[in-house]
């Protein structure tokens, strides 16, 4: 028998979209195939909150490469650093940005730094920064500190910064919004997401506006921003100084995109709260073991306030909502096993493990 040979083309977001960016035929696009990640229809969460005519929708960007929604916005700004005859990049991080700018820069040869504030940084992201080769600096103080810090060392254009307040960061990251489109043939009519350092709200925003301007979607969606309670500058109106929350990925006091935030929900008639750790806890948890999606704590804070407002009847009948879950679960295993459950020990013979299993029925 022969055996034919299928050369089978995956092409990342700048290539699907590149008549939305701000790249040219002498841009060298570094990708790792990021973006078409599923959107994956709820079934337990409506149920559970009586919700009969309205679909809910998770995209779910922990199927990115370095599993978060940051490689988007990431591929653009390697790609053009390159192109810029960049040396080095530098990010400050909590976690999935320094673990996306890692890889990018390791395809391409471009050394990469990255500074993050000492215990504030979930475990598996933190293994990825070092693994993809990065060089890891770690400072006393949060995010907010390390983020001025690296401002300043790039002040001189020796070094690239790649944080969201990159301009090619936020033109990557729309391109969850054109996917959304192209899968629903519409944009939603909410959007839910976590608000961290607000670079993503902004972007999908800027993405639905733009599809819409293109003729390729008839709704704009209202914006829905969800903050921790612990670090929710934009509700409070005001930077946090020590921000504090479980969802260590979106535990900034002074957000990068603050006004960008604040455009995306004005423009879009939407909103922008906060939620409760008890309430980003058992939103993690729900989706996990009833809808089999495991997400990272701050992709539950928009599960936790969609929920929220579900409850004060605050959704329309007969409409879409999609809820963006930022990263995968397995970005911070110290909290996925800080729970209750337990493992239990049997001896290894049919009768132990009989026993345990049909009494648990």
């Amino acid at each position: 028998m022969v055996h034919k040979k299928f050369a089978v083309k995956k092409i990342g977001v700048i290539e699907r979209y590149q008549e939305f960016l701000p790249v040219t035929d002498n841009t060298p696009i570094i990708s790792l195939n990021e973006g078409n990640t599923p959107l994956i229809l709820a079934e337990a969460l409506p149920v559970y909150l009586g919700l009969k005519n309205i679909k809910i929708y998770y995209k779910f960007e922990g199927l990115n490469p370095t599993g978060s929604f940051k490689d988007r916005g990431m591929t653009m700004a390697i790609s053009k650093a390159l192109e810029e005859k960049a040396s080095a990049v530098i990010c400050a991080s909590t976690g999935n940005t320094s673990a996306s700018a890692a890889a990018f820069a390791s395809r391409c040869g471009l050394r990469c730094f990255v500074l993050i504030p000492e215990g504030k940084i979930a475990k598996g992201k933190l293994i990825q920064a070092y693994r993809y080769g990065a060089k890891v600096l770690m400072i006393p103080g949060n995010f907010d500190q390390a983020l001025e810090l690296v401002k300043r060392v790039t002040q001189d254009n020796r070094i690239t910064l790649v944080n969201s307040i990159n301009p090619y960061r936020i033109e990557g990251q729309k391109t969850a919004a054109f996917e959304i489109v192209d899968d629903l043939g519409d944009a939603p009519e909410y959007h839910a997401i976590p608000v961290g350092n607000a670079g993503n709200i902004t972007a999908y925003w800027r993405g639905y506006k733009e599809y819409r301007r293109a003729g390729k979607c008839e709704v704009l969606p209202k914006m829905l921003g969800f903050q921790a309670e612990g670090a929710a500058p934009i509700v409070y109106g005001k930077p946090v100084e020590k921000p504090e929350t479980i969802a260590t990925a979106i535990r900034i006091g002074n957000p990068a995109s603050w006004k960008g935030a604040v455009q995306a929900r004005d423009e879009s008639g939407g909103l922008i709260e906060a939620v409760t750790d008890p309430e980003i806890s058992w939103a993690y948890r729900f989706i996990a073991e009833r809808e089999g999606v495991f997400a990272e704590p701050a992709s539950a804070a928009a599960v936790a306030g969609m929920i929220k407002l579900a409850r004060r009847n605050y959704f329309e009948e007969n409409t879409r909502i999609v809820i963006t879950l930022t990263g995968s679960g397995l970005k911070d295993p110290d909290y996925a096993l800080s729970f209750e459950d337990k493992i239990e020990a049997v001896e290894p013979t049919f009768e132990a493990v009989s026993k345990v299993v049909f009494a648990s029925r």
